[in-house]
């Protein structure tokens, strides 16, 4: 781990916190969007260039070190990203392998990119800005949240398309995990708005966060799809939380259906998070993937106004700093595990 790290330049957290997230790993875009030419992405204030060479996914700094231009600019000519401003060429792992200027000099180590440990899992590409890509060579492993069901036979794998959120990745996380919105928010796309009580439940900690096991007669259907559950048929949700952005949740479906959602919300920034969506279904497999992703656009829609409304615009880590319910019980769990974390209070400046 780098613990020299320079902070971004107008970072909008404040260090202590920066740094505290910095050791996670988070989806940065999908694999499939990512080739030889370069792709921008931008996490923690970061703003990282992607992408591909001699069969190598490289993830570094989007800045020349030369005179800091962004290499997402440039171009890929085969044997590395190309730097628009005077041509120098960055290969594999980020080192500078062409200075036209001076094609005979022996490339300083300075001129090679910060190029950052990454996995791809999932159909997304996960980054750690706080270890290198040697890091991983090395014997690193990446502490990249799991996905039940993603790699059982008889599942499908979907991604959904990336979804923008100007709000802070902790209040969008939080949705995720609220039970007590169904009735009131989502009544457009699966919930019954005369289906408002929250059964008591409670959550266990794990390893890497907690879970929760949900169990209420609020169903999973789309409203106007032909799906119904049999009489008396009680829905299991169980979620997952791997902190700090990070939870999956698994529906329990009649039948031995299984619908597995993650997740993942990517802090661009304190303000602005990019959420990704990996999901695994063991039925409905014959239906077009377009209907999946247009029907969880629906749901993230709903869910936006919400987030992105909220105030503070941070998430108040102090528990005495906002009022809470019973059905409350996974966003104070939530809470409490960012705050045993390290993080502070708040995360906006």
């Amino acid at each position: 781990m780098d613990t020299t790290l320079a902070l971004p330049l107008n970072c909008t957290f404040e260090e202590h916190d920066w740094r505290l997230l910095a050791r996670h790993w988070y989806p940065v875009a999908a694999c499939a969007e990512v080739g030889a030419a370069p792709v921008k992405a931008t996490l923690l204030d970061e703003p990282l260039v992607l992408y591909r060479v001699a069969g190598e996914l490289v993830v570094a700094r989007d800045v020349c070190p030369h005179r800091g231009v962004p290499l997402s600019m440039g171009h890929n000519d085969g044997e590395g990203v190309v730097c628009p401003y005077h041509g120098l060429r960055f290969g594999q792992a980020g080192r500078c392998n062409r200075i036209p200027a001076s094609p005979d000099q022996n490339v300083p180590a300075k001129m090679n990119l910060r190029a950052y440990a990454a996995e791809e899992r999932y159909g997304l590409i996960w980054v750690c800005l706080a270890h290198s890509a040697a890091d991983l060579r090395e014997g690193l492993a990446a502490d990249i949240p799991l996905m039940p069901h993603w790699d059982d036979a008889g599942f499908q794998q979907i991604l959904c398309p990336a979804f923008e959120v100007s709000a802070f990745a902790g209040r969008q996380l939080e949705g995720f995990i609220d039970v007590a919105h169904f009735a009131w928010v989502h009544t457009a796309t699966f919930a019954d708005p005369d289906n408002a009580q929250v059964p008591p439940y409670s959550t266990r900690p794990t390893e890497k966060g907690f879970e929760a096991d949900y169990y209420s007669t609020v169903g999973n259907y789309p409203i106007g799809v032909d799906g119904k559950a049999p009489d008396g048929f009680v829905w299991r949700r169980h979620f997952q939380v791997h902190l700090p952005f990070t939870a999956t949740l698994t529906v329990h479906f009649p039948e031995d259906g299984r619908l597995v959602i993650m997740n993942a919300a990517s802090p661009v920034s304190a303000r602005r998070t990019r959420m990704f969506a990996p999901i695994a279904r063991n039925f409905d497999q014959d239906l077009p993937v377009e209907s999946v992703h247009a029907f969880n656009l629906r749901v993230f829609e709903e869910d936006r106004w919400v987030v992105e409304s909220q105030k503070p615009e941070c998430l108040p880590l102090d528990p005495l700093l906002e009022a809470h319910i019973p059905a409350d019980v996974s966003s104070i769990a939530y809470r409490r595990g960012l705050r045993a974390q390290g993080l502070s209070s708040f995360f906006l400046r």
